[in-house]
């Protein structure tokens, strides 16, 4: 499945728990809305491990780069891109989250390579 991942930090006057209200209330309800939209979850990011096999440095705890995760299905990258020049998202939300709420941020666009589920 084609998938949207946001990376990102909060900026440095945000109050966390505002911002999940937020997300609640506007954020979920308008991305999952949009045409292209299958579903969008949110995490919140506790900690990581890194380490690196070429190098062969063992993993290590560490704090994550990004406190936020944004992982959004899509039906296909193409319809999402045109599903973000809708005017909901182009003009309402995402001046409101850039200049708002969001901080530094990387965004990833792809398609699953694998999945499997436990049963």
């Amino acid at each position: 499945m084609p998938k949207e991942i946001i990376l990102y930090n909060l900026r440095d006057d945000v109050k966390e728990e505002d911002y999940v209200k937020w997300c609640e209330d506007y954020k979920g309800p308008l991305l999952i809305g949009l045409p292209a939209s299958k579903s969008f979850t949110l995490l919140k990011m506790m900690g990581g491990i890194q380490g690196n096999g070429q190098k062969g440095s063992p993993p290590n705890p560490t704090k994550s780069p990004f406190t936020y995760i944004g992982i959004l299905d899509t039906t296909s990258l193409e319809e999402w891109a045109k599903s973000r020049e809708s005017k909901a998202f182009k003009d309402e939300f995402f001046p409101q989250w850039f200049s708002k709420w969001a901080a530094d941020f990387y965004i990833l666009e792809g398609i699953e390579a694998y999945y499997g589920e436990s049963d």
